[in-house]
């Protein structure tokens, strides 16, 4: 039985969001049991992108600093990394206010290179994924909930898929996108290679409608935390009262039998239906997965416009 830790918690402010996370994680060992000193600990959060920075696009900055702060305690070295949708990690990080909070504690912020690992299942062996998520000795993943226009909600396993580098996300929109099924299965064999050791879920306040980007924020007043993503994953669906067949990467997971009821689940604080909300919007209208090739052309020289000219002028008339 997979043990899920949910708490209500309705605020960013570092000291009693610093107080929340030591409960939340209680349950499960507290940090001490997933991280030793010297373990090098990867902290993975949702940097999509760095626009929008008022509207709950991204994991907050202060739930990553007090995740930080805590591996720190227990001995261990924790760097930032992701690969977002668009521009470099360092863009993200700059236009959502991290940088200040990093250089206060001294935590380093890599972008990811790929490497071809081999994945839990046969179908997917030339995807590329993070050497740096790969090799790390520990890996926390650290999503937001966020309405999804393409998988109606993305939570933790998406959250993974940053853990593919660069551009090589909307490839594989393109190559396994076609079939819901057949993408949610390339996310779910894409976490089962991450195998993410912890997963510290962002639900203070979430991002509703036509999200991953383009929605607005939502009140949620919860953190989650677990050993198990799959798990995890499920109870948030109950949380915001959707249907689990609705999101792709969570109806496989409970078809190959990697999360199940909730029944199933131990919830050692709150339960879902004591945090569940009534009123969370989903997006208007659900968008085909698949990418056509004008679309991912279209996409890359955005990234690249963003990575390579748009970044580089802020930084150098910021100085």
């Amino acid at each position: 039985m997979s043990t899920v830790s949910l708490l209500a918690a309705q605020a960013y402010e570092l000291p009693e969001l610093r107080q929340s996370l030591e409960t939340l994680l209680e349950p499960l060992g507290g940090m001490a049991a997933f991280v030793k000193p010297g373990d090098r600990v990867l902290l993975k959060p949702n940097m999509l992108t760095g626009a929008r920075p008022t509207k709950e696009c991204i994991t907050r900055k202060e739930v990553v600093y007090c995740v930080a702060q805590v591996v720190l305690e227990a001995g261990g070295k924790p760097f930032i990394g992701d690969s977002p949708a668009f521009g470099s990690a360092q863009g993200v990080a700059k236009n959502n206010g991290y940088l200040p909070l990093l250089e206060e504690l001294g935590i380093p912020l890599v972008e990811f290179h790929g490497k071809r690992y081999r994945t839990a299942g046969d179908n997917y062996q030339n995807l590329r994924l993070s050497k740096e998520a790969m090799e790390a000795d520990v890996v926390i993943n650290l999503p937001k909930v966020k309405s999804h226009m393409q998988l109606t909600l993305t939570l933790g396993v998406k959250n993974l898929f940053g853990c593919v580098p660069g551009k090589m996300k909307a490839w594989w929109h393109m190559e396994a996108g076609k079939d819901p099924e057949q993408f949610a299965t390339m996310l779910i064999e894409t976490a089962q290679a991450i195998a993410p050791d912890l997963t510290i879920l962002d639900g203070i306040i979430g991002h509703e409608g036509n999200g991953p980007s383009g929605g607005e924020p939502k009140q949620l007043g919860v953190l989650g935390a677990s050993t198990d993503v799959f798990a995890l994953d499920r109870a948030m669906v109950d949380i915001l009262g959707v249907e689990p067949e609705l999101v792709p990467t969570v109806a496989k997971s409970m078809e190959l039998g990697l999360c199940g009821d909730l029944a199933n689940i131990h919830f050692p604080l709150a339960t879902p239906q004591q945090l569940a909300i009534a009123d969370w919007k989903l997006p208007e209208a659900l968008m085909p997965i698949d990418f056509a090739l004008p679309r991912i052309l279209k996409s890359t020289f955005r990234h690249l416009y963003i990575r390579f000219i748009k970044e580089p002028m802020a930084s150098y008339s910021g100085k």
